[in-house]
Parts: structure tokens; C-alpha cells; sequence
């Protein structure tokens, strides 16, 4: 049976060294670039004609334009629609990596830890910057609950400060297990199916019906998951940025 984990091994495709640091650009390099180019041109393309009675491409890209249009106003309100083209971003992104994971021989790329915390800490220094820039000091103020008595602050404060810096971890955690378990899983029942025709022959490929067809559902699932996780990081990244707008007490 194929090694489950082979599938997330970073190679070099062009390797570059420049001033001993390693910027060698590898298989989850070309993937990122293959996503971006996919739904660059894709979108481009769809959203060419704009027009009044969208045809299907158009009207597939309106669809997730209206679904992040109304988790950002959801979740950050009116003040938040600066925020549409970096969030709309992200989770094209994110898409882009879960979907192309799941075309054989190909990489993905959000299941690697680096690339996923990559992009949960960019949104966490951006709610940081944004936030100090326009409350200032003030901002700080969020880590005291208003309404609690004042001798509990001393344990409050910091309990409000560890979570916060915890967000960028679980942010981009979520997403890495999501995406490196169920990768796993398809790669080990797929190898069930393959062991047992070359194990048994005609016999074991009867019985390797069964494994296939679990790993047929496990498939269907993992698409299901691959468009949830790229709602969720989206859904996530609005309720941080939140703080950029929302009046410190």
C-alpha cells in the first residue's frame, strides 16, 4: 500500500538559493500558481459580457460574489465593504487549494500548516494594523469586558489577551487538519482497493468493490468539505476584521 502521507511532500522543481536561504520554487509553489491562474481566468472570462441576464459561468460567479457580499455584511455590517476584495480573496484561495487537491496527482496545498497559517496570520496582523490605526490606543480597551467588577479584571485581562492571540491558530488550524485528515483517509481506501486486486486477484477485486465505493463517498464528502472549509476560514477572517470597525468601550 502507497504511503498515505507521500502525497504531502514538498518538492523542488526549480531549486534557487540566494544568500542560503532555500526560495526553491516546488509542487506546492506551481499549484498556488495554477489556482490563482485558474480563477483569475475563469472569473475574467465569466464576467466579461456583465450582463443583465447572466449566462451560466456568470451566474456560478455571482453566486459565491453574493454568498461573501452577505457574510461580510453579516458579520461586519456596512462598514465592513472595504473589506469584500480581501475577504472575496481569501476565500477564492482557499477554494482554489481544496478543490485542486482533489484531482489526482496533483498537491494540496492548504494542507500544509505553513500556507494555512500564512493566511490566518495575515488577517491577524491586518485586524492589529487597521485596528491601532484608526482607534489607537484605545483598542485595547476590547481585552476588558465592560460590566464585570473591577476585581476580576486582573484574571479577565489576560484570559481575553490569550484568546485573542490564539485566533490566527486556530484559524489556520482548522483548515490544515480538515483538509491533511481527509486527504488521508481517500489515499488509505483507495489503497485497500489496489492491495487487495494485487493480493488476490479476480477474488480481490470483488472484495475491492467495497473499499472503492466507500472511497467514492468519502470523495463526494470531501468536495462537500473542501467548499465548507473555504466558507468557514471566509466566515472567520469577517468576524476578526469586525474588530477594525467595532468601537472599543
Amino acid at each position: 500500500m502507497a504511503d498515505p502521507l507521500h502525497q504531502f511532500v514538498i518538492q523542488k522543481i526549480i531549486p534557487i538559493k540566494i544568500g542560503g536561504v532555500d526560495l526553491s520554487f516546488t509542487n506546492s509553489s506551481l499549484w498556488m500558481m495554477i489556482g490563482i491562474i485558474v480563477s483569475t481566468t475563469f472569473i475574467s472570462v465569466a464576467m466579461k459580457r456583465k450582463a443583465l441576464v447572466p449566462g451560466r459561468m456568470q451566474a456560478f460567479v455571482e453566486v459565491f460574489y453574493e454568498l461573501i457580499a452577505g457574510i461580510v455584511r453579516a458579520n461586519i455590517g456596512s462598514g465592513g465593504r472595504v473589506y469584500f476584495p480581501f475577504v472575496f480573496t481569501i476565500f477564492v484561495l482557499v477554494m482554489m487549494g481544496n478543490l485542486l487537491g482533489l484531482i489526482p496527482y496533483s498537491f494540496t496545498f492548504t494542507s500544509h500548516i505553513i500556507v494555512t497559517a500564512a493566511l490566518s496570520f495575515l488577517v491577524f496582523g491586518a485586524v492589529i494594523v487597521i485596528s491601532i490605526a484608526r482607534q489607537g490606543l484605545h483598542f485595547f480597551a476590547h481585552f476588558a469586558p465592560p460590566g464585570a467588577p473591577w476585581f476580576v479584571y486582573p484574571l479577565l485581562v489576560p484570559i481575553e489577551i490569550v484568546s485573542f492571540m490564539a485566533r490566527p491558530i486556530t484559524h489556520g488550524l482548522r483548515l490544515f487538519a480538515n483538509m491533511m485528515a481527509g486527504h488521508i483517509m481517500l489515499k488509505v481506501f483507495a489503497g485497500f482497493s489496489v492491495g487487495l486486486v494485487a493480493s488476490f486477484g479476480l477474488v480481490g477485486f470483488a472484495a475491492g468493490i467495497i473499499p472503492m465505493l466507500v472511497n467514492s463517498g468519502l470523495y463526494l464528502f470531501e468536495l462537500l468539505i473542501a467548499l465548507l472549509q473555504a466558507y468557514v476560514f471566509a466566515v472567520l477572517a469577517c468576524i476578526y476584521l469586525k474588530d477594525t470597525v467595532a468601537e472599543a468601550h
